[in-house]
């Protein structure tokens, strides 16, 4: 490894206490060297939401996604199993499904017609008599590890993928069920920022709501806000005020409901933010150094009548808003981060627990890779 990009990503140290640590330089979120050790140690080995249950609804159905620079194929096999594979011909190299998603009874390859059924065994071989030492029970799609959290699958590109569940922890069991939930309306974002300053941004626990996100802030009992931290995932929550305590934005106040706001995170790259009956996920993937790409699904636990699906629009148009503030905010750090004045920013004891613990498990990341080398 180039000594430089060593002593580049020994500039920040995990060990040092929230007390007395600064953030990784601004230099990890400009370096592209950094990029490409994000994609093989982070992205590349973790588990990564890329599909929906309801799209792989049936046999046949898939989905195709792109993790880590991998092209990626989700499917429902003819029993019914979850299954995924490396969206990759075994003959040249070519992808073999190339919508977005879809259904079908097989895998053809369209660029020699080699052929794979729903569990990604190689079937049909055109014109390859004479070939000597090819065993086709060899050569099927090579699988990925796949498994879901209510209405959302992961994949994870590793040899010894850990638990999803666990992975995940404490969430699945304090945001809520997830299965009562329907997919409404997915939005998509691309922002002139690197990824890890939305994440920055997602994780400040509340500190930038009132000032960035004042209808939100409205339905927020900010002096209660809290921040817990776990082995790779964190969660924000944040009792929602009532109509007695204050002034509330009234479109804040007629989609956020319930007694508590909770923001759930798992590194890399998940957020899930959840209120009564109205759930949605962030996922955001790195364009560049200094370019990421931020998709959201809006999920409702009633959809049917006018009446519940108005609600669902009014809660989507004010999530957007919320997103365009971010947006906006997010991109004016990338502009800074550049500035010769700037190199790296303390943290708020109270506020910014989850972005030192964002920091110290990217930093672990990228050191280990660093190992021997």
């Amino acid at each position: 490894m180039d000594p430089s990009l060593r002593e580049l990503l020994a500039a920040f140290e995990p060990g040092v206490p929230l007390e007395r640590a600064s953030s990784i330089p601004s230099t990890w979120y400009r370096d592209p060297r950094l990029e490409a050790l994000e994609r093989e140690r982070v992205f590349g080995d973790t588990w990564q939401l890329v599909a929906r249950a309801d799209q792989l609804d049936g046999p046949g159905a898939f989905v195709t996604a792109e993790v880590a620079g991998e092209p990626l194929l989700m499917l429902r096999d003819d029993a019914g199993e979850l299954r995924a594979f490396f969206n990759v011909c075994r003959h040249r190299a070519a992808c073999v499904m190339t919508e977005p998603q879809g259904h079908a009874r097989r895998l053809r390859c369209r660029y020699h017609g080699w052929t794979y059924d729903l569990q990604g065994e190689l079937k049909g071989v055109p014109e390859f008599d004479g070939v000597e030492d090819f065993r086709r029970e060899e050569q099927g799609l090579v699988p990925v590890a796949v498994d879901r959290w209510g209405p959302l699958v992961f994949v994870h590109l590793g040899a010894t993928p850990p638990p999803l569940l666990g992975w995940l922890d404490p969430l699945p069991g304090r945001v809520g069920a997830l299965d009562q939930l329907r997919f409404f309306q997915r939005k998509e974002y691309t922002l002139a920022c690197n990824w890890k300053v939305f994440v920055d941004n997602y994780l400040d626990g509340g500190y930038h709501v009132n000032s960035v996100h004042p209808a939100l802030g409205s339905v927020l009992q900010y002096s209660e806000y809290r921040t817990e931290v776990f082995a790779t995932a964190s969660l924000q929550s944040s009792p929602l005020r009532s109509a007695d305590s204050g002034p509330l934005d009234a479109s804040a106040s007629a989609t956020r409901k319930g007694d508590v706001a909770r923001y759930g995170w798992a590194f890399p790259n998940l957020m899930v933010n959840c209120y009564a009956g109205v759930m949605d996920t962030n996922v955001v993937f790195p364009l560049g150094p200094d370019r990421c790409r931020v998709v959201i699904d809006f999920y409702f636990a009633a959809l049917d009548g006018e009446e519940a699906r108005a609600f669902a629009e009014q809660s989507v148009e004010l999530g957007h808003r919320i997103q365009l503030e971010d947006v906006g905010i997010c991109e004016d750090v990338q502009r800074g981060l550049a500035s010769r004045s700037y190199s790296t920013g303390r943290f708020s004891v109270r506020r910014e627990i989850a972005i030192h613990h964002f920091h110290r498990l990217l930093a672990a990341r990228l050191r280990a890779s660093t190992r021997g080398g």
